[in-house]
């Protein structure tokens, strides 16, 4: 089981931790400390964020540990939370959603909750953010075309009672500063 990939090791589904289970109005169990990570730590979920696909013979000789270390290791941020599950990276052009765009919404006080979970439902929201400024949420889509993200703004989200109003940035074009093609991707070892 040592050099298997990672995405079969760690790609069961995150469950919701005690806080996340209280009923509204309940007070909410105390959340962990941050656990604290060594470098070796840190080299391990910049590797595992750039391949999460990578073997643990992989990651345990690019970081200078055991095999056996590694996996303890990796084994040991899944439990205390800090990776929360593997993904890929989508090139979201190459898989017939051209257009991105991030939305800012200003949003009714107090519905926070109610917006979050109507936004989750969005086809192609990727990223839902609260936030502080001059507006209360960040969302990021990925559509299949320009028609297709004005259709999702005025109609789907406007027609949300809670949206006060919204503002949409296309976006021109992006980098993965994790893609290991990308220019200025961080390298093992770096701080």
């Amino acid at each position: 089981m040592a050099d298997e990939q990672m995405a079969g090791a760690g790609s069961a589904p995150v469950t919701p931790g005690p806080a996340a289970a209280c009923p509204p109005g309940a007070p909410a169990a105390a959340t962990p400390p941050p656990r604290p990570l060594d470098p070796i730590d840190r080299s391990i979920l910049r590797l595992l964020q750039t391949d999460g696909r990578a073997s643990i013979r992989s990651v345990a000789e690019q970081v200078h540990v055991s095999r056996a270390n590694a996996y303890a290791r990796i084994n040991r941020l899944i439990d205390d939370g800090v990776i929360r599950g593997f993904a890929a990276r989508i090139n979201h052009e190459r898989a017939g959603q051209g257009a991105s765009a991030y939305i800012t919404l200003k949003i009714v006080q107090n519905s926070w909750r109610t917006v979050r979970e109507q936004l989750r439902e969005l086809p192609g929201a990727a990223h839902i953010a609260l936030v502080s400024g001059d507006f209360d949420v960040l969302l990021l889509v990925h559509t299949p075309d320009n028609r297709t993200l004005r259709e999702l703004v005025l109609t789907r989200l406007q027609a949300i009672p809670e949206v006060l109003s919204t503002h949409t940035l296309l976006v021109f074009e992006e980098t993965d500063l994790l893609d290991p093609q990308s220019p200025r991707a961080p390298h093992l070892g770096e701080e």
